[in-house]
C-alpha cells in the first residue's frame, strides 16, 4: 500500500493526508470541511504559494500572469477548463506576477503568460505563450511523464 498523498486546502491552506486511490473520491478538508478539488484555478499570493510548493504531493501547474497582459487575460479561460481534467492528480495554481514580483524575479519569470510544472517542490518544465486548453493538457502530461 502507498503512503497517504499530502493534499493542501484551496480553501484553508491546511495540509491533509488522502490516500491515492481516494483522491478521486471528492476529498474534503479536515480542517474546514471543503472539497480539496474545485476543479478551477486556485489563485496564490507568494505566502500561499511557497507552503503548496512545499507540502504538496501532487504537481503543481502555475500559470504566472498579470491584469495588464492581454494574452493573460485571453488564455485564462484555456487553462481555467484544463482543470477539470487535469485535477486531482494536478493542482492548477494562478500566481499573479504583479502581487508576487519577488517570487516572479526568483524564479525567473521573464514573460508572461508563463506556465511552468512543479514537482516535488522543483520546476520541471515551463513554457511561455498562450496556448488553447488541449495544448495546456497535452504540454502537462508530457511534462509528467
Amino acid at each position: 500500500m502507498t503512503d497517504p498523498l499530502q493534499i493542501v486546502c484551496p480553501h484553508c491552506d491546511a495540509v491533509n493526508r488522502v490516500p491515492a486511490a481516494r483522491l478521486a473520491d471528492h476529498p474534503t478538508c479536515g480542517a474546514c470541511h471543503r472539497p480539496l478539488f474545485t476543479a478551477e484555478p486556485v489563485a496564490l499570493d507568494e505566502p500561499r504559494f511557497r507552503k503548496h510548493l512545499r507540502a504538496s504531493s501532487i504537481p503543481l501547474l502555475v500559470d504566472f500572469w498579470a491584469s495588464w497582459c492581454g494574452p493573460c487575460r485571453a488564455m485564462s479561460p484555456a487553462f481555467a477548463a484544463a482543470a477539470p481534467t487535469l485535477e486531482p492528480q494536478v493542482r492548477l495554481v494562478k500566481v499573479s506576477t504583479e502581487e508576487a514580483p519577488t517570487l516572479a524575479q526568483e524564479l525567473s519569470i521573464q514573460s508572461i503568460p508563463t506556465l511552468a510544472v512543479f514537482r516535488q517542490g522543483r520546476e520541471v518544465a515551463r513554457q511561455a505563450g498562450a496556448i488553447p486548453t488541449s495544448r495546456i493538457l497535452d504540454w502537462t502530461r508530457q511534462a509528467l511523464g
